[in-house]
């Protein structure tokens, strides 16, 4: 296995990583020894101010189980024009040959309900008669597209 992270261009990193560190249940990163903030950090590594925006410009969540990649969101200067080529499913449903459907359903309306709350909003749902799958295509803050099944 080759060790990697996810890197998710968008225009404000610290809103992206507060929502998404709170969608999959990870932690912001601290900021490296020896420095109290991020910003601190960007600094001294000659990142010029007027790049890192405002707040202490934390801009990546861990696993706090150290399992799932590091996910740093990127600050870019063109915005979100055209769908993802690439999407995060956040699976909370349960294993299909263990959850029956209707609990499946439950769970993830209750996931996409406070992922509502959290910023996010829903698109369209996943859910066709005699098919054994329960999903919500939903947005990010800044428009990226992800499944809640």
């Amino acid at each position: 296995m080759v060790a990697f992270q996810l890197t998710i261009d968008c225009a404000d990193p610290e809103v992206q990583a507060r929502f998404w560190a709170d969608a999959l249940r990870y932690r912001l990163e601290d900021a490296p020894d020896g420095f109290p903030t991020w910003r601190e950090y960007w600094l001294s590594i000659g990142v010029p101010e007027e790049e890192l925006g405002d707040g202490d410009c934390c801009d990546s969540i861990v696993d706090p189980a150290g399992d799932g990649p590091r996910i740093w969101f990127q600050r870019v200067p063109e915005g979100k024009v055209v769908k993802n080529r690439l999407h995060l499913d956040v699976k909370v449903g349960g294993d299909r040959a263990e959850v029956p459907l209707e609990t499946r359903r439950e769970r993830v309306e209750a996931e996409a309900g406070r992922l509502v709350a959290a910023g996010a909003s829903r698109l369209r749902v996943l859910a066709e008669p005699g098919v054994d799958h329960y999903g919500v295509v939903m947005r990010d803050p800044e428009g990226n597209e992800f499944c809640v099944v």
